[in-house]
């Protein structure tokens, strides 16, 4: 049987985008197929009065796989933004990551032996392995930390107490003694210049994109053009939830172009607090440190999920982990079908990370066909 395409990819977004290249490079004929009306996923940015907008929230580029950023530098040039994130809490500002700013405007000590005492004094001190969120955060930093930047924070963002939750998710958190604003410890990092649309553009030039289409609305016939699908969206969803519906984080946000040059001095500010409704707001042209006299933010709300939503991150608790790992092992029976990315892998996956992994399933693909 002749197809017309060795790969329809499922999604424009970081993996698809870049398996759909690799493949491209390799003389694959691809076509990908995007349920949103723009290519990018998540990463997408709108130029807004000359200010690139992330539409879907924060992303910072930040890895140290070299293989990957020679990659993603073909198709940009990234500038020297250092993630510098502020916490709000009850009129007061906080550094983060937790690191000796933090340590000194929670307590006033200056020196490092001087914030270990502190947290061993606070410290939640278990003879096993945290069980839940709270645990894991009042064992790593002290109830004055999880009091004000932890939990408050953490029951908006997720919609859960902290005690319902993994102890992995704030594993992710860096706690440092170092007087370093740095979120991150990667040796590259840092912002396109000319917003993360123009990446994608680039990525998928001279490769066929159609926009506004539901594969799983018409799989039959889109199956039959290809000898191979990859498919990036919820892995529950593609078989039509039969197991029962996985949960994720989903946001709202509200943005609005302010006639200010500067509304708060950062691009990131949280707000800790529960009974402010939203976690963050961004204010985009400091990803790019841009001058000009308007400046544009978004405030950034947890919502309820639904299927009908746009899945951000997914909850990995026991229960939803078990039902994810029925799912897979049904995706592990299918010949035609590649399953990639946070959606179908159902992980929190950073963008480095996504894309890193869609290198490796094409390598694999490419080394197959040449044997």
């Amino acid at each position: 049987m002749s197809f017309e395409y060795n790969y329809l990819i499922v999604g424009a977004g970081m993996f698809g985008s870049t398996f759909a290249r690799l493949m491209a490079d390799a003389g694959k004929r691809c076509l990908i197929l995007e349920k949103r009306n723009h290519i990018g996923g998540n990463c997408y940015t709108e130029n807004i009065e000359g200010i690139n907008v992330h539409r879907y929230g924060a992303h910072i580029f930040h890895t140290s796989n070299e293989k990957v950023w020679q990659f993603i530098n073909r198709f940009t040039t990234f500038n020297n933004y250092i993630n510098s994130p502020l916490a709000y809490f009850e009129g007061q500002l906080y550094s983060l990551p937790f690191n000796m700013n933090t340590f000194y405007q929670m307590w006033g000590v200056i020196t490092p032996d001087e914030a270990r005492q502190k947290i061993e004094e606070q410290r939640l001190k278990l003879d096993r392995e945290p069980a839940n969120l709270e645990e894991q955060a009042l064992s790593m930093v002290g109830q004055d930390i999880y009091d004000r930047l932890i939990k408050g924070y953490t029951l908006k963002q997720w919609m859960k107490d902290p005690k319902e939750l993994p102890a992995s998710i704030i594993k992710r958190l860096p706690l440092r003694f170092t007087y370093d604003n740095n979120y991150f410890n990667d040796k590259y990092q840092g912002i396109p210049i000319g917003g993360y649309t123009a990446i994608f553009e680039k990525m998928l030039d001279g490769i066929e994109v159609k926009c506004g289409v539901d594969y799983l609305e018409n799989r039959v016939s889109f199956d039959a053009l290809a000898e191979k699908i990859v498919y990036t969206g919820k892995i529950d969803e593609f078989y039509d939830f039969e197991l029962g519906e996985l949960e994720y984080r989903t946001l709202r946000f509200e943005s609005e172009l302010l006639q200010t040059d500067n509304y708060q001095g950062n691009a990131v500010v949280n707000y800790t607090a529960q009974e402010i409704p939203y976690t963050r707001i961004l204010e985009h042209k400091h990803f790019e440190k841009l001058t000009s006299p308007v400046t544009y933010i978004t405030r950034e709300y947890p919502e309820v999920w639904n299927r009908e939503k746009i899945p951000y991150y997914p909850i990995n608790n026991e229960t939803n982990m078990k039902l994810f790992e029925q799912y897979k092992a049904k995706s592990k029976t299918e010949n035609k079908i590649i399953f990639g990315g946070r959606l179908a892998e159902y992980r929190y996956y950073d963008m480095y990370a996504v894309m890193g992994a869609a290198m490796i399933a094409a390598d694999k693909h490419i080394s197959h066909q040449i044997l």
